[in-house]
């Protein structure tokens, strides 16, 4: 099984953009268009396959949730390099956000919006 910290290391040593190192804005902004471009395959498949809400998405013809699964991929790398960006591993930012889960399970403060919940 491979890590998070194994992928980050792994997919960053094919990282090319400017100033790599002192670039937030590059990979937030690559970031955003991946999950766009995710969200854009989702939207096409509730319009042209009649997947909705409250379907069972696996069955989605499998080409189709591989085409989804490669723009998740991108989203990925550019999320790795966001952490990195910030001095983070992957492995850190998973851990934060799982205490940061957790304890608004702990405050029932689950559901609703915000970030200070």
């Amino acid at each position: 099984m491979l890590t998070l910290n194994e992928y980050q290391e792994q997919a960053l040593s094919s990282a090319i953009y400017p100033d790599q190192g002192s670039n937030l804005v590059y990979p937030a902004l690559k970031l955003a268009g991946e999950s766009g471009e995710f969200a854009e395959k989702v939207a096409k498949a509730n319009r042209d396959d009649g997947i909705g809400w409250f379907t069972n998405w696996a069955s989605l013809p499998f080409e189709k949730r591989v085409k989804m699964a490669h723009e998740l991929g991108d989203a990925q790398w550019y999320l790795a390099a966001c952490a990195k960006e910030l001095g983070f591993t992957l492995e850190e930012i998973a851990s934060m956000n799982l205490a940061k889960l957790a304890d608004r399970k702990l405050r029932n403060k689950i559901s609703g919006s915000g970030d200070n919940r």
